[in-house]
């Protein structure tokens, strides 16, 4: 986005120091050197990871909200590198998973790529709000380890867990 802005302020700049008779001409030169920008931002940057689909089973996580406080049941997830978690809203939403970057290491970018487009932040899902609403966060392509996550509105009341990929 921010290479495109200066593409276009540069053309725009060079534009108009051109005088007349250039600024009459370099449109119809310009417009093709502006069509491969989409392209360039298309294209996955250098390093970027590819979510890697689930490859074993998923298992169900619901996210509560009751007279008994916040949390995730179950909170303490054991699981094989390829299968899923499927994070449900039961009540009292807003919820979300929210990743720890510190547990997450070198696994960082490829958790991150596995939590899908529904995202509010690096590591952190977009909010669910009502019962029934899901995400579904893959760890194919995790190296075994602890993985620690969150709802960040309800941490402050404890609402957090652990994935162990074995």
């Amino acid at each position: 986005m921010r290479f495109s802005g200066i593409v276009l302020m540069g053309t725009i700049v060079l534009g108009a120091c051109g005088g007349e008779k250039a600024a009459e001409t370099k449109p119809a030169a310009e417009a093709p050197a502006a069509a491969p920008a989409p392209t360039t931002a298309a294209t996955p940057a250098a390093g970027a990871v590819a979510a890697a689909p689930i490859t074993g089973k998923t298992i169900e996580v619901k996210m509560v909200g009751d007279d008994k406080g916040y949390r995730f049941e179950p909170s303490d997830i054991k699981l094989k590198a390829g299968d899923g978690i499927k994070f449900v809203v039961v009540s009292m939403g807003p919820h979300n998973v929210a990743f720890d970057a510190v547990s997450a290491g070198d696994q960082k970018a490829q958790l991150d790529a596995n939590m899908g487009a529904d995202k509010m932040a690096e590591l952190s899902s977009a909010m669910k709000m009502n019962p029934g609403e899901s995400l579904t966060v893959s760890f194919a392509n995790i190296k075994p380890g602890v993985y620690r996550f969150n709802c960040t509105p309800h941490l402050a009341m404890n609402m957090k867990g652990t994935v162990t990929v074995q």
